[in-house]
């Protein structure tokens, strides 16, 4: 899963590694949830942003 040749993700990258849909995609992006930042219209996901939300969800499962 992390094996990814870039640092830096785009929407869809981060689509296919959550397999999630694109409105939850921008919801997580848009709430902060994953870390990320715009250049122009177009959102850019740091990978250690998305490990950092694995592991947080991976963590509070775990403890619930």
């Amino acid at each position: 899963m992390f094996e990814m040749q870039n640092d830096i993700l785009t929407v869809e990258e981060l689509m296919e590694v959550l397999y999630i849909g694109r409105n939850y995609a921008y919801k997580l992006l848009n709430s902060g949830e994953i870390k990320g930042f715009r250049v122009g219209r177009s959102w850019r996901i740091p990978r250690k942003s998305l490990e950092a939300f694995v592991l947080n969800k991976c963590t509070k499962k775990i403890l619930t």
